[in-house]
């Protein structure tokens, strides 16, 4: 791919530094019949996809399970309410995600903005982030200045030549400079104060599923880069208008199918063999022959697909060394969603998301009906609220039920601590969801981590656990890895690829 490059061409927000990474070059349309697999229905194979089959080439996207979305999944309960994986923020600076939802409108009307997230303790220490600037580095200043977690004192202590770290990044290289520190290692040595270190930085480090002692300082530097000091499309958010399969999926696969695109859910992959000129994807009782494969799955069944993988017919070391690489991927602990209908409306002066700190094992509190249409719509039939709580990081025995369960109770008493007048309302129905299937990017070595290409130009990797050289996370990970796979495949072929957008690749103080 050619060199990252600012561009004359339409950019896809407000920031003006936003950097425009080319696409390869090459034809349009594929000129030869080619047929890719996708294994994994998320964000990273719808990407891969889209992108596929909008420049001629047969795609086939197998999902294990029976929705689309991966980890931004939405089921109906047969009854009118929905239940879902769990909250996720759509920042203004997920530019390819944005990109791949712009397929199904290019106005992004089924995103609705949250005015205010605000960051609360227990002992009455809160932070907000609406009427912030938005240009760095007056946002960021601007936040400290009227935070109650920033004293003077507490910022007297602050390592600077630590804090200025944070203005030179330079991607990817920074990812590599924190090799072996961990986030919570990080923010020690930065003597950053603790009041702001619980609200401002940890609330964000759990929100990647990990605890910060486990979670990589490269990737909460990238964060805070992103996020705060990088761009300038502020720090709001956006949501959907109601549950991700009705506005995001649903719609998002009538176009992969009106583009020819063969979309399978419930059709795991239990075998991947690479042959002379191709590869077979072995469901359960079918095996499908195809060009390539792009495999953006969890990181868990990727490990188990590599490890099965046959007819490499490349370098037996270097097939030996990416194996490695791909087995040493971890899952982060596990993370639960509980939501709840009340017959009591939660107080309307609440805010619709609200990040927590000190509230035991909960992470975030969302009301759903203040930006959810059936939630809405379940509400004024009911009069009563429809609430969802999150935990990250939980104990590995959360997995079994006893243990769910009583994290649940736990949860529900912090909401009460919370929010006090949901005390008095009476839970009409629960759902409780409890998974380990997100990825851990620890202070590993970062260029160990598997990135999109492969020893074999038949198999791409996709997904949030794959490394990415750019500054991005979580869901625009997997987009923009999505995407990488795509273009990788169509500049082999000679096809012309898709354009890709990130936040500037340095920082303010970052070396040209």
């Amino acid at each position: 791919m050619t060199r990252a490059r600012r561009s004359a061409v339409a950019r896809p927000g407000r920031d003006r530094r936003a950097v425009r990474h080319p696409g390869p070059v090459g034809a349009p349309r594929a000129t030869e019949p080619r047929h890719v697999v996708v294994i994994g229905g998320g964000v990273a194979g719808l990407a891969a996809a889209t992108a596929l089959a909008e420049r001629g080439v047969r795609v086939t996207l197998l999902e294990a399970t029976d929705r689309l979305g991966g980890r931004v999944a939405s089921w109906p309960l047969g009854d009118g309410r929905t239940m879902s994986r769990g909250f996720h923020a759509f920042f203004r600076q997920y530019y390819n995600l944005r990109s791949l939802l712009r397929r199904i409108d290019p106005d992004l009307a089924f995103l609705t903005p949250i005015e205010d997230y605000p960051l609360q303790r227990p002992d009455g220490l809160r932070d907000s982030f609406t009427g912030l600037a938005k240009t760095p580095p007056w946002s960021l200043l601007q936040f400290v200045l009227r935070s109650p977690a920033f004293t003077l004192r507490g910022l007297s202590r602050v390592d600077a030549s630590a804090a200025l770290e944070l203005l030179r990044v330079r991607f990817p290289e920074t990812y590599s400079a924190y090799d072996g520190e961990s986030a919570a290692a990080f923010l020690d040595r930065l003597r950053f104060p603790t009041d702001a270190r619980d609200l401002a930085l940890e609330v964000f480090a759990r929100s990647f599923f990990a605890d910060p002692a486990e979670f990589g300082a490269g990737e909460l530097v990238a964060m805070f880069h992103t996020y705060f000091l990088g761009s300038a499309e502020g720090l709001l958010f956006d949501v959907p208008t109601d549950d991700y399969d009705t506005v995001l999926w649903a719609p998002l696969a009538e176009r992969l199918r009106g583009l020819g695109v063969e979309l399978a859910t419930g059709a795991p992959v239990h075998s991947l063999d690479l042959t002379e000129d191709g590869a077979i994807v072995g469901l359960d009782e079918q095996s499908i022959g195809c060009d390539a494969v792009v495999l953006a799955t969890d990181p868990r069944s990727a490990r188990k697909l590599v490890a099965a993988q046959q007819g490499d017919h490349q370098d037996r070391d270097k097939v030996s060394g990416w194996r490695a690489a791909v087995a040493a991927t971890r899952n982060a602990p596990p993370f639960a969603v509980v939501r709840l209908w009340l017959d009591e409306p939660v107080d309307g002066a609440r805010p619709a998301f609200l990040g927590t700190s000190g509230y035991g094992p909960l992470d975030n509190v969302s009301v759903l009906e203040r930006f959810e249409a059936g939630a809405a719509r379940w509400s004024r039939e009911h009069r009563g609220s429809v609430v969802e709580l999150h935990a990250y990081a939980c104990d590995p025995a959360v997995g079994s039920d006893p243990d769910a369960a009583a994290l649940a109770a736990r949860l529900q008493a912090e909401l009460h601590r919370a929010y006090p007048e949901t005390a008095a309302a009476t839970v009409t129905a629960q759902e409780l969801l409890v998974r380990d299937d997100c990825t851990l990017i620890g202070p590993d070595r970062w260029t160990e981590r598997p990135g999109v290409r492969t020893p074999s130009p038949r198999l791409m990797l996709a997904g949030d656990w794959v490394r990415c050289d750019y500054p991005v996370a979580l869901m625009e990970r997997a987009a923009t890895t999505g995407f990488l796979a795509a273009n990788a495949l169509l500049e082999d072929w000679g096809v012309a690829g898709v354009d890709l957008w990130t936040v500037p690749m340095r920082g303010l103080l970052g070396r040209r």
